[in-house]
């Protein structure tokens, strides 16, 4: 197998590891009436009514594997995720868009704050959280719209605002995410089963959290659009809600310690590092020595592309000496601020970052083969239709036949123009999860 090979087929195990049919054959069993998630037992005959709302990019995924378990007992659910709005059994389905929220993910979130409202003391209300599920359930605050939250939202993504940041604006700007739908629910028995898409694992920025506490307040908010630079061109309804929320004049997000989070349970059963150690095991079988980096990557793409291929050169001189190929995993999120008007996302502006440094140090990788990878897991890089990118040297010799100029095309943020031209897109499809992104960083010996 080539490295292209190797590493296809690594993410493959790594993608798989995390399908929502597995994580919740991992964590859910049924014996009689007691369902068993997590290795806790809860007795469904103890409630009068059960409810089930699932959401994100893996949404209908998780509720498709989860509705045997409880089918049985269910009274409701809401359902994102889905290609086309209907109506399956108890299941309301609904479409909706991802980065930016559409008027389906406003149907979708006035119909869960809805069912969470009709929640009482003797119900229970499973939550299936993945990621996507801040654009999927959408409920803007009074005196907002949905094109207000749109635009806010495209705003921070283009200026490269982190996800914590994203969120901090975003649950301040809505009625259900920063806990607000877990106190709609109260004081119903509430149980998230979480696939993790932030670094940490961090429920409060999961989906924004809508069933969990969140430390952030109005003022952080509108630091985070002075930060980015948006203040004047958001909209005004924006900045008043977040202004009259600083000035105590509107309600904060729940807090930790609010009753409404009393019969709350949460269980991560899917993440970046599950996914991370299943390539790893795979790439071991292959025989490549592999190191997992960290599953928290975060910042610029450039600027984490650097400091990668320097550690990666730091590589070279152990492949020499062992005769044999090696492997860096490393998985995480990155960010792009976007100052050109060309078409890319982040994996595919890490990879071409990569390469344009690999060109700057090209002595340091001269007589081995390389191999680099980034994808984004659920097959969508940013606003394109690749998952990502990879590169090999023979994408730089193209590159230089082709006089194409890597750096004017950083510049433009015409990462994938350049991988279409050169060849090196990912083009996966919707993978039906979410784990953030998955890099590889594989070098060998070069063969004669």
């Amino acid at each position: 197998m080539n490295l292209k090979e190797i590493a296809e087929l690594a993410a493959r195990i790594a993608l798989s590891s995390v399908k929502p049919k597995r994580l919740i054959e991992e964590n859910v069993c049924r014996e009689d009436q007691n369902l068993f998630v997590g290795g806790e037992r809860v007795d469904l005959k103890a409630f009068e009514r059960v409810y089930l709302i699932s959401f994100g990019k893996a949404g209908e995924a998780l509720a498709e594997n989860f509705l045997p378990f409880i089918e049985d007992y269910l009274q409701a659910g809401v359902v994102t995720g889905s290609q086309e709005y209907k109506i399956k059994g108890k299941l309301s389905l609904y479409p909706a868009s991802h980065p930016l929220p559409d008027s389906w993910s406003l149907k979708a979130g006035e119909k869960a704050y809805e069912l969470a409202l009709s929640c009482g003391e003797k119900d229970l209300l499973f939550v299936l959280i993945s990621g996507g599920g801040s654009a999927h359930l959408c409920l803007p605050e009074e005196g907002l719209s949905l094109e207000d939250k749109r635009l806010t939202t495209d705003l921070l993504l283009k200026a490269g605002a982190d996800i914590k940041e994203l969120n901090t604006v975003r649950k301040h700007l809505s009625k259900i995410k920063g806990g607000r739908l877990a106190k709609a629910a109260w004081p119903a028995r509430v149980i998230n089963l979480v696939v993790s898409d932030v670094t940490g694992n961090d429920l409060e920025n999961i989906a924004s959290g809508p069933t969990w506490w969140d430390s952030s307040t109005f003022s952080q908010a509108l630091k985070v659009l002075n930060r980015a630079g948006i203040m004047e061109v958001c909209p005004e309804s924006v900045r008043t809600v977040l202004k009259e929320g600083e000035q105590g004049r509107r309600e904060e997000t729940v807090k930790k310690g609010d009753k409404a989070l009393k019969n709350i349970k949460s269980l991560i059963i899917g993440d970046n590092l599950k996914a991370l150690y299943a390539a790893k095991g795979k790439l071991r079988e292959l025989g490549l020595e592999t190191i997992i980096l960290t599953s928290e990557d975060s910042g610029e793409a450039q600027e984490a592309a650097r400091k990668y291929i320097r550690r990666l050169g730091e590589f070279v001189s152990k492949v020499k000496l062992e005769g044999r190929a090696f492997c860096l995993l490393a998985g995480g999120e990155l960010t792009v601020t976007v100052k050109g008007r060309g078409k890319g996302g982040r994996n595919t502006e890490f990879v071409l970052s990569c390469l344009a440094e690999i060109a700057r140090r090209q002595e340091d990788f001269t007589g081995y083969d390389w191999l680099i990878m980034s994808l984004a897991t659920d097959g969508r890089d940013g606003p394109t239709d690749s998952a990502g990118a990879w590169i090999v040297p023979e994408t730089l010799v193209r590159a230089r036949a082709k006089n194409m100029e890597l750096e004017e095309f950083l510049k433009n943020n015409d990462s994938y123009s350049f991988f279409q031209d050169t060849g090196g897109l990912l083009l996966t499809g919707p993978t039906g999860t979410n784990v953030m992104d998955l890099r590889f960083f594989l070098l060998a010996p070069a063969h004669d």
